[in-house]
């Protein structure tokens, strides 16, 4: 029953504090602890990338793991502290608020006019280069980053809290920072190999379950479930990723619009102009995906714990 009352806590910190602050944030250490390792696998030529890259990619979400493991037998005894520190612990693995907050910032920047601010909002949501991109490309952008980061930063911590615990938790979100600082092409492809694998192997299932919940909460929201499910099938391998063209695809099709990265993939169909309040509708139903997951995680953690005490 912690595990239960300690999900819905998370969400609830999540709801009326955001981040911690850098200082006492988990992902931030585990950031830390990653940029060295990455210096690390640099060094040497591509076999000693690969091999090292392996060591931090498998390295970092263990030790991760192992320190949740540890805060959780610490505070076993007491089930009222239990519930409380898992909560704190658990809050800053996943991101609700802050996801919300980035896309706001871009979308407020464009409905002023501001273009480049709008930009520069854009790299706290993903990496790319947003030099170039007009308005339609920057709400497509953001849009795309709140889909695909509803899976990485809210359904997949979660689901594998349910699963496996806080250790589970954190064993992922340290996986997917490994992915996040390393897992690039250029000078980072070979030592970043082994953790981009990794990555995509445990977001299988996360980014279909993302994709279903989207439809879901986007059939709350009054979009076309039907129009959701048809492009979600229809487009979602035509990312380069296993995983990311799941979620990105369900919600084109439940906006009605085309999702594009010039040279890489098209979601969706063009039926109306993408506008900032897309944004808006976007985040809505990310946020009804988050909170049932976060219901379900609760919901199934205590059907568990009741069977076992049954």
């Amino acid at each position: 029953m912690s595990r239960a009352l300690a999900v819905l806590a998370a969400f609830g910190l999540d709801a009326a504090f955001g981040e911690p602050p850098n200082a006492v944030h988990p992902v931030a250490w585990m950031g830390v602890a990653i940029a060295r390792g990455r210096a690390w696998a640099l060094a040497g030529r591509r076999g000693t990338q690969l091999a090292r890259g392996a060591a931090v990619a498998l390295l970092v979400p263990s030790l991760s793991a192992a320190v949740a493991y540890a805060v959780v037998r610490a505070v076993q005894p007491s089930p009222v502290v239990a519930v409380v520190v898992m909560a704190i612990t658990l809050k800053p693995l996943f991101a609700v608020r802050a996801l919300r907050d980035a896309a706001f910032r871009v979308r407020d920047a464009l409905e002023a006019g501001d273009l480049e601010a709008a930009r520069r909002a854009l790299g706290s949501l993903c990496s790319r280069d947003a030099g170039s991109l007009d308005e339609r490309a920057l709400v497509a952008a953001t849009i795309e980053s709140v889909a695909e980061n509803t899976s990485d930063s809210v359904v997949a911590p979660l689901l594998y809290f349910a699963l496996f615990g806080l250790p589970g938790a954190a064993f992922y979100r340290a996986a997917n920072t490994v992915d996040a600082m390393m897992g690039y092409r250029g000078k980072l492809e070979w030592a970043g190999k082994a953790g981009a694998r990794l990555d995509d192997a445990l977001n299988l299932l996360p980014a279909r379950v993302t994709a279903l919940l989207l439809v879901a909460a986007g059939a709350l929201s009054g979009a076309s479930a039907r129009r959701g499910l048809a492009i979600w099938r229809r487009d979602a391998a035509r990312t380069e990723s296993p995983n990311a063209g799941r979620p990105m695809a369900a919600m084109a099709g439940l906006l009605g619009v085309r999702l594009a990265k010039a040279g890489c993939y098209e979601l969706g169909d063009d039926e109306r102009t993408l506008s900032t309040s897309d944004i808006t509708h976007a985040w809505r139903i990310a946020w009804l995906a988050s909170a049932g997951v976060t219901i379900a995680a609760s919901s199934a953690l205590a059907c568990l714990m009741g069977g076992r005490h049954a």
